[in-house]
């Protein structure tokens, strides 16, 4: 894997309905390999790379390029942020963490110092409604000079490698980005169209514009999914495992996947390649749009485990990277060739 490659997309910010960053990032990775691309009305990025044959049928791989993050929705007279998510952020996550405000702004979100909660209010989870993020303004005027109501606000996560462990933010879905710009700029069997879309986490809208441009028959949807293998968590409950190779969902809340492309992505256990099911029907990513997508798509998602999805800092394991990357290109390349 690309280690490089995978740190720019993580640090760079593109919360949902703000991609743009992360498109010129993936353009300028893709830009030689031969590969024909342009960006649609949504701001999703289409791809179609040709290989050394033809196939009969048509397969669409996608992932998404936003995160989960935040935008100021108003600013107070003595110059604080108010905020609104976009996408779903647990709340236990956000207070006291670092923050960047439209393009290089420097926050922190914060609320009313413990000192001064009464017992119950120490025992709750604050309300959004309490927090607020504080750029060091000490009025709306001077706040206005360097941030807009709309701004996106992103967190901050310094990207870090130790051993086969990769913690920063963002992972979900920048390592999918990173596996579908490694096949662009691979030599292919098979023609193959891919999309980068956008604002998967608040609805999976691009893809289902994505979708219908392409008209696929076959769709694998590259994501990160949670890991829960975490202390306290009953096996049973720990959904997938960090470490234990890519995961393969049978059913989310989206989608029921097709069980043939299951068995096969399973089945490249095979070929020594570390494979797991999901263990939960939880969760959804862009397969729930694509599969209904004009007359049906087969579709398959291919997921890593990360642990604290959509937090400030995910962890994946850069050896399920490398899992996930040849079960995509297994799994396409027995459906180019028909060999399902």
């Amino acid at each position: 894997m690309n280690k490089e490659l995978l740190e720019r997309l993580s640090n760079a910010n593109g919360i949902s309905g703000d991609e743009s960053a992360i498109r010129n990032i993936i353009i300028n990775e893709i830009k030689n390999s031969g590969a024909e691309y342009y960006t649609d009305n949504m701001g999703n990025l289409l791809v179609a790379k040709k290989g050394r044959k033809a196939p009969e049928k048509k397969l669409l791989v996608s992932a998404h390029m936003d995160e989960v993050g935040f935008i100021v929705s108003y600013i107070t007279d003595d110059g604080y942020l108010k905020f609104d998510q976009v996408g779903g952020i647990d709340r236990r996550v956000i207070l006291g963490k670092s923050v960047t405000v439209g393009k290089n702004v420097n926050g922190v979100v914060s609320a009313a110092p413990m000192h001064l909660l009464n017992s119950e209010q120490r025992e709750a989870i604050p309300s959004q409604d309490g927090m607020y993020i504080d750029i060091g303004a000490s009025s709306r005027e001077e706040a206005l000079q360097y941030v807009s109501l709309g701004d996106s606000i992103q967190f901050d996560c310094d990207f870090m490698w130790s051993g086969d462990i990769i913690t920063g933010k963002a992972l979900d879905d920048r390592a999918g980005c990173a596996i579908l710009i490694e096949m662009i700029n691979s030599e292919l069997e098979y023609d193959t169209c891919f999309s980068f879309v956008v604002q998967e986490e608040i609805g999976l809208r691009g893809a289902r514009c994505a979708a219908y441009t392409v008209e696929p028959d076959f769709a694998i949807v590259v994501e990160s999914t949670t890991a829960a293998d975490i202390p306290n968590v009953a096996q049973d409950k720990r959904v997938c495992c960090v470490g234990e190779g890519a995961v393969i969902s049978f059913m989310d809340r989206r989608t029921i996947y097709d069980k043939e492309l299951v068995d096969a992505a399973m089945s490249c256990a095979n070929e020594n390649v570390k494979v797991q099911y999901k263990q939960a029907v939880a969760g959804g990513n862009d397969a729930g749009a694509i599969q209904t997508s004009r007359g049906g798509v087969r579709t398959l998602a291919v997921s890593l485990p990360c642990r604290y999805l959509h937090s400030s800092c995910g962890l994946i394991s850069a050896d399920d990277y490398s899992s996930a990357y040849a079960v995509v290109t297994q799994v396409a390349n027995k459906i180019l060739s028909n060999s399902l």
